[in-house]
Order: C-alpha cells, then sequence, then structure tokens
C-alpha cells in the first residue's frame, strides 16, 4: 500500500491575523470592562478592587466573574457581608446585571488605539485578512463593532467567546477565525493580545503570538495616565509585563499594535525559511 504524500511545511506569507479588542485594538488600558466588574459587586453590598477585577481579564465574562468569585481576599469581603459562601445563584445573579452595565459603557472605549488603522491598511494591502477574537458576548460587541466602524476600524470576522464551545485560553475562537476566513494552517496566522490568556489562547492554537505591553490590561493605564508616569518608571511598569508575557511563551513582546507592522514582516521572513510557530 503507497503511503500518503506528506505536504512540506508551510512556507508562504502571513494570511491574517486575530486581534483582541479592548487593550489591543480598541480602549487605551481597557479601562471599559473594569468599571462594570467593580459596580456589578458593589451592587451585592461588596467591594473589589480594580486590580482585583483585571487580574482574569482576557476570559470569557462568566468565567472572569467566576474567577474573581475564588479570590480569597473577594470571598472573605462577602463572607463578611453575606455570612456565607458565594453561590453559583450568586454568581449567575450578578452576570445577569454584568451584560447590561457592559452594554452601556462600552461605546465610551471605542476609538481605535494609536497605529491600529495604519497596521490594518498595511495588513490589507499585503493581502492579509483581519480577525479578532475577545471575552465579551454578541450583545457587547454588536454595540461595540457599530461604533468602532463609524471610528474606521471594521475588522472581516469578529468571534465571541459566547459563540465557541469554551473561551480562553481555548483555542476554539482561533479556529473559528481561521474557518470564517477560510485562512490554513494555522501557522500563517497571528494572534496579538494584551493578557496572558490571550497569549495562551494563540499558543494552544498554533499560531504566531505576539503581546502587547502598554495600552492593555497589564499596565492599565489610559492614555494620559501613561504619558504622566516618570519616563523610568513607566519602562520599569513595561520591561516587568514584557518579562511576564515572555516566560508565558509569547513569540513577541511590543508596546502596542503601532509596532506590529515589523512583527508581521519578520514572521514572514521566518516563515520562508521554513520556521514554524
Amino acid at each position: 500500500m503507497e503511503s500518503a504524500a506528506r505536504s512540506k511545511p508551510y512556507s508562504g506569507p502571513v494570511r491574517a491575523v486575530v486581534l483582541d479588542w479592548a487593550g489591543t485594538s480598541v480602549d487605551y488600558g481597557c479601562m471599559g470592562p473594569v468599571g462594570a466588574f467593580v459596580e456589578v459587586f458593589r451592587g451585592e453590598g461588596v467591594s473589589v478592587t480594580v486590580a482585583e477585577a483585571r487580574e482574569p481579564m482576557g476570559l470569557r465574562k462568566i468565567d472572569h466573574l467566576r474567577a474573581m468569585c475564588c479570590m480569597e481576599t473577594v470571598l472573605q469581603r462577602w463572607r463578611q457581608h453575606e455570612g456565607r459562601d458565594i453561590l453559583e445563584d450568586d454568581i449567575q445573579r450578578m452576570y445577569s446585571r454584568l451584560e447590561p452595565l457592559m452594554v452601556e459603557t462600552i461605546a465610551r472605549y471605542s476609538a481605535p488605539l494609536p497605529g491600529l488603522l495604519d497596521f490594518i491598511a498595511h495588513c490589507r494591502a499585503h493581502g492579509i485578512r483581519i480577525g479578532s477574537s475577545t471575552g465579551y458576548t454578541r450583545p457587547i460587541m454588536e454595540v461595540l463593532m457599530e461604533e468602532a466602524a463609524r471610528k474606521g476600524y471594521r475588522p472581516d470576522c469578529v468571534v465571541t467567546s459566547s459563540e465557541v464551545p469554551e473561551g480562553r485560553p481555548a483555542p476554539f475562537m482561533c479556529y473559528r477565525n481561521a474557518i470564517d476566513l477560510q485562512v490554513y494552517p494555522m501557522s500563517a496566522m497571528v494572534k496579538i493580545g494584551d493578557t496572558v490568556s490571550d497569549i495562551q489562547e494563540g499558543l494552544n492554537a498554533g499560531m504566531w503570538t505576539v503581546a502587547l505591553t502598554k495600552t492593555g490590561n497589564e499596565l492599565g493605564l489610559s492614555e494620559p495616565e501613561a504619558a504622566a508616569v516618570p519616563a523610568r518608571e513607566l519602562q520599569d511598569r513595561l520591561d516587568g509585563i514584557a518579562a511576564r508575557f515572555r516566560a508565558e511563551g509569547a513569540h513577541y513582546v511590543v508596546e502596542d499594535i503601532g509596532r506590529c507592522q515589523a512583527v508581521i514582516e519578520d514572521i514572514g521572513r521566518r516563515l520562508a525559511s521554513g520556521e514554524r510557530p
């Protein structure tokens, strides 16, 4: 019996990028979701910090809420207020309030980040498709997509965590992007995001993976706030974030989406020489 012929390793160009939304494409500092998580706990009479709200960022929002409810600091405050542990019914009740809160606030954070539209133009000029994945649900994205489109950002594909079997760090949103964009192999695709779960998502999907340090959740500062930090202090903080991202396995770490054009070109050279992610 003749054996099936093996295909050669892919050595063509980058064919698609999959971008996260908040902190990567829009919403400098990933400010939009944080306030909603703080507010939903406040509605239960329990205070949570911004740092606690940021820690699970990038996950599907129900999973984000569950992760916060597992934090010992949050549990202690809940027990002090309620006299018991957090139940799944509590999580579902809070989640039912969370999505409307996000829909109300998310439009305020829809402006494309500096460098995004130039990066998109570069990709389109080179035949690279634009996909996206997000921990937001479809109702939230309907609002955000409309507002972002008015400001010039229209990806070719939007996949939400509510449309796949499991959100990040599982690779399913990236796989759905590949199907909808009709792009393969996964080594011809690049995932770009600003959280550890973005990195894990891209690596689990077998994609080149790029992490952003300055505009996203890890630094957690708006553009004016970041500009006000002394240069040496800011650089030290960015270096610490970069080190964590590299330890998670990111192939590239840069400050913002505006610096990804050079990254895509370098990945193209590596693919041409036979490298894989």
